[in-house]
């Protein structure tokens, strides 16, 4: 069976958990020996990378390495279209959320805790986080990809933007949703992967997200 070295709370292993309910690829999630970036994890896994993925004796670190890997290993729902300059974009889309939208978010976890939270960095987090959601209204009004299928460039957004919903909710960002954005969101909430990882992924977002109560 494939493996999954997994922690409950990251974004990455449930954008991973959406590719894999999509592909109905039966799979055991297995936590890091040690615990994350721990020796006796990076013993196994080098890079100490979640998730990580044993299969059949093969070791893999990185989601976007392994989404390529299960994709290719598991055909028969294919999570990027067949037409080479269509793939081109999909993972265009796929990294534009990885090294754009994804780490403006990831930079805001150092203010989920009340105590200590900078209201002048949560401003501009939610700022340079409306900026990217405005370059993806355009990427999205520009895209060509079959707005019918779920491929793999979209797994990471379902996950991205609920937290940032969490972020808004408990920590006051403010942040410019496009009506483009929404409606993409909306569409891809109606995936049943995506909705089921998401209603699986909820109770570990809710247990982060108590720090950022006033005690």
């Amino acid at each position: 069976m494939l493996q999954i070295y997994s922690d409950p709370v990251s974004l990455y292993c449930a954008k991973l958990r959406i590719l894999l309910r999509h592909k109905a690829i039966d799979f055991e999630e297995l936590a890091p020996p040690g615990g994350y970036g721990s020796e006796a994890y990076k013993s196994i896994v080098p890079s100490g990378n979640l998730p990580a993925m044993l299969h059949d004796g093969f070791q893999l670190a990185d989601s976007e390495a392994i989404a390529e890997y299960l994709n290719e290993a598991f055909v028969d729902v294919p999570m990027l279209p067949v037409n080479l300059q269509l793939r081109a974009k999909a993972r265009e889309k796929s990294r534009f959320h990885d090294t754009r939208l994804e780490p403006s978010v990831r930079a805001f976890f150092p203010q989920v805790a009340y105590a200590g939270r900078d209201a002048d960095r949560v401003k501009a987090l939610g700022e340079a986080m409306s900026q990217h959601l405005s370059a993806l209204d355009l990427l999205l009004d520009h895209s060509p990809l079959d707005t019918s299928e779920l491929y793999l460039c979209d797994c990471g957004f379902a996950v991205t933007f609920a937290w940032i919903h969490a972020f808004e909710a408990d920590c006051g960002l403010q942040v410019t949703w496009p009506d483009r954005v929404r409606a993409y969101e909306e569409r891809l909430h109606g995936f049943a992967a995506v909705a089921e990882e998401l209603a699986a992924y909820k109770p570990a977002m809710d247990g982060y997200m108590t720090k950022a109560h006033a005690p």
